[in-house]
């Protein structure tokens, strides 16, 4: 009954995964419907809402009972820009959804700092019930030492940046670190090397990034608002970082740790 809005590339809206689901959509690309003509925002809506893989039975995914909306921010080719983006979360805000999870962003260098109008729109969200998480980039080349700085909007303060884990509990190769002091820190992470999920075209498809592990934080967010219905936001960031596993790794790379269901 929780509320989560995956503001992406949108939904493959007749995938059998989701046919449970009531599904609140609304586009804000231009001459683009909600249909994912891309496949990643499917995947992300997976991570976070899941269900069951028809042929195999696999189970995959975190909130199977929230409920859903679906922002089209991101065209078929993964191009956005700040203006949908905020009006995307903007329509959130007015639909009341307790969790925005947004697995998208952009490069920002070294010393650079955060977008005041994204920190403005994050509090609000704070200050109304929401809470926004955001992936922390994917711009790192670990194997070759070269840690980017997390990306926009994730290095906003208010917003929660999560970064990738592979199944061996490391950080991700790509994984961007909290390396600028005037915000930009790493808050928490998630699996996001070779995540199964549902895909367009009503398949599904195993993939890797930061996008994955976002929706997995927002996921768990929902059952603690499921589980504490009358948590504020800063209820909810509080228990998310005092559930998660502490791990042997820098919390400028993995923040406070694991993700961890209540």
């Amino acid at each position: 009954g929780v509320t989560i809005a995956v503001l992406d590339t949108g939904l493959n809206l007749t995938h059998p995964d989701f046919k449970r689901l009531a599904i609140q959509h609304k586009s804000f690309i231009k001459r683009q419907g909600v249909e994912d003509g891309n496949g990643h925002g499917t995947h992300c809506c997976g991570i976070s809402v899941g269900g069951i893989q028809k042929k195999t039975g696999w189970r995959y995914g975190v909130a199977i009972d929230a409920n859903l909306f679906v922002g089209k921010v991101l065209s078929n080719q993964g191009v956005g820009y700040d203006s949908g983006i905020l009006a995307g979360i903007e329509w959130a805000l007015q639909n009341k959804c307790k969790v925005i999870s947004m697995s998208l962003g952009a490069g920002v260098e070294e010393g650079e700092t955060f977008s005041p109008a994204y920190e403005r729109v994050a509090r609000t969200a704070l200050r109304n019930g929401c809470i926004i998480i955001a992936a922390a980039g994917n711009e790192s080349e670990r194997q070759y030492g070269l840690i980017k700085p997390v990306g926009h909007p994730a290095n906003c303060p208010s917003v929660m940046a999560v970064a990738a884990l592979d199944n061996d509990l490391r950080v991700a190769e790509f994984s961007c670190g909290g390396i600028n002091l005037n915000g930009g820190q790493v808050d928490i992470a998630a699996p996001g090397v070779d995540i199964y999920s549902s895909w367009k075209g009503k398949k599904h498809r195993t993939i890797s990034g930061n996008s994955m592990a976002t929706p997995f934080v927002a996921g768990i967010a929902a059952l603690l608002w499921e589980k504490y219905p009358k948590a504020t936001p800063a209820d909810i960031w509080m228990k998310l970082v005092q559930l998660a596993r502490r791990l042997n790794l820098p919390a400028t790379d993995v923040g406070i740790g694991l993700a961890q269901c209540p």
